[in-house]
């Protein structure tokens, strides 16, 4: 449960003062706590502080906030609403100004200096810039995943970077070393040519499932009320089933009657009707009236089911190879616990010279269960690398609901800001724009919506180079307008039991404050 200011209707600074002290003080013991925590073996100072930032932010957000920021707008103060890169900055500024109002300051909070509020956007800004490279023009960078054709195309990729790419994403889901290779190559000697940066991603597949095989391969369309089998190979024609796909990794082991399973980012969604020993007959529960063909390497989510599948498939291990000789940045996909985190950056070790620093690091948010270990992974990664957060909200909005997800993408925004960690704003970007040549109003909003993040990612199609312009003039416009947000801060609930960790309770105080 939040922890309840409850302050009287009154507005009375003085009441004001003496809750937003309690406050203050259960933020530096619990987040103090918390960040010794992390930082006991933090290889990189420059992460010492943004993990000092981030633990206050936790420790303030265990607090229901509302009644606080409506008492203080009135007297002219902050709202706390715009807090999370300078937290204590922000609470001693508030109290200070109260104890002026008052003529009672409290003993222990002196006014911050103008440059403790500043410190953290300078790290953002630099943690930002370390990992994508020096700012455009624009403060978002544009990543973009690169299709086959970029492979063999030098053009293409040129013109990618000319229209505003600024940082290349491989994807090792597709196509193979030999194509990435080239991608790499093509993506250095364009951003010679041009003058420009443009870093490369490398985009571990991770345990992903997807569909390896669909029988018959030139199937229709399955509409709702549709059924169809999952098996293993070989597949062959059986009597009552017109369709049927092998899924890789096989996790036909774990389904059971119920079993919820969304395919290609959701667009066809199926129940498990039955179960035996070599395959599930599924029922299709949600697809559009046209219908959803089945296809190879289409992604298969099944939330809710542990798969028990490891955090680096074999295929990772063995592109890690790749990636670390050509990538300056590597992208860790399916992450989950913080333990995944660790194990990569072993492997990492294990295949870089002796004292080698570990490359930048992107984690990508696709899973449910990294949702409530977020501030943990960060500390893991940044600890020993510089590190960037991609949303991927395809599969998170499978993973969680759709209903839920931009809730859920906002709080990750606030938390990794509170981290000085830079963002990637991923999925669907632009998506008809790509695809068919003509944006919705709706993604153009969101396009512009994504300038709070620190970089946006635009995924291949036809029209992806006009996508590009588009995107560009879009973040360059949004520049002047948006930076970051002001919420109302009710208490955050995915991250509650970091603070409960550290078995210290709130520290209690007048009636006007209790949890």
């Amino acid at each position: 449960m939040p922890n309840v200011i409850d302050l009287p209707a009154t507005g009375d600074p003085t009441a004001i003062l003496n809750a937003f002290v309690v406050v203050r003080r259960a933020v530096v013991s619990e987040g103090g706590a918390l960040c010794d925590e992390w930082t006991s073996s933090c290889r990189r100072r420059a992460f010492r502080i943004s993990a000092h930032n981030l633990s206050a932010y936790l420790a303030l957000r265990r607090w229901d906030l509302r009644p606080l920021q409506a008492a203080l707008g009135p007297l002219g103060l902050s709202t706390l609403g715009h807090s999370e890169s300078h937290v204590l900055a922000t609470l001693d500024a508030v109290a200070a100004t109260l104890g002026a109002i008052t003529g009672a300051p409290a003993p222990d909070i002196t006014r911050p200096s103008v440059h403790a509020f500043a410190r953290g956007k300078r790290r953002l800004d630099r943690n930002t810039e370390e990992l994508f490279g020096p700012a455009p023009g624009r403060s978002v960078r544009i990543m973009v995943t690169l299709p086959s054709e970029a492979a063999t195309d030098y053009e293409l990729v040129h013109q990618l970077i000319s229209r505003g790419m600024d940082c290349a994403r491989v994807n090792c889901a597709h196509d193979d070393r030999d194509a990435w290779i080239a991608m790499a190559a093509h993506v250095r000697r364009a951003a010679r040519a041009l003058g420009r940066n443009c870093r490369v991603l490398v985009d571990l597949a991770g345990r992903k499932v997807r569909i390896a095989a669909v029988f018959p391969e030139d199937g229709a369309r399955l509409v709702q009320g549709d059924r169809f089998r999952i098996g293993r190979a070989p597949l062959a024609p059986l009597v009552g089933v017109s369709h049927q796909v092998e899924l890789a990794p096989d996790v036909l082991d774990r389904l059971t009657v119920g079993t919820q399973i969304w395919i290609d980012d959701g667009r066809l969604g199926a129940v498990v009707e039955s179960v035996e020993a070599t395959g599930a007959i599924v029922l299709v529960a949600d697809a559009r009236g046209k219908g959803e063909k089945l296809r190879p390497n289409q992604g298969v989510n099944v939330p809710g089911v542990e798969l028990g599948l490891p955090c680096l498939t074999e295929k990772d291990l063995a592109d890690l190879d790749t990636a670390l000789s050509i990538a300056d940045i590597v992208g860790y996909s399916f992450v989950e616990h913080p333990v995944d985190v660790s194990t990569l950056q072993e492997e990492m070790t294990r295949r870089l010279p002796p004292g080698a620093p570990l490359p930048r690091l992107v984690v990508k948010l696709e899973a449910r269960a990294a949702l409530r270990e977020l501030p943990d992974i960060i500390a893991t990664a940044a600890s020993s690398q510089p590190v960037g957060v991609m949303i991927a909200r395809g599969d998170l909005a499978v993973e969680i609901g759709y209903e839920r997800l931009a809730e859920i993408q906002e709080e990750i925004l606030w938390v990794c800001e509170a981290a000085h960690i830079p963002v990637i704003w991923a999925t669907q970007v632009l998506e008809r724009f790509v695809k068919h040549g003509t944006p919705s109003r709706a993604e153009v909003t969101d396009a512009a919506m994504s300038a709070r993040a620190e970089c946006v990612m635009l995924n291949k199609g036809p029209h992806l180079g006009e996508a590009i312009t588009l995107l560009d003039h879009v973040l360059t416009r949004m520049h002047g307008h948006i930076q970051k947000k002001a919420p109302q801060l009710r208490a955050l609930g995915l991250w509650q039991h970091l603070a409960h960790r550290t078995d210290r309770a709130p520290e209690s105080a007048a009636a006007s404050v209790h949890a």
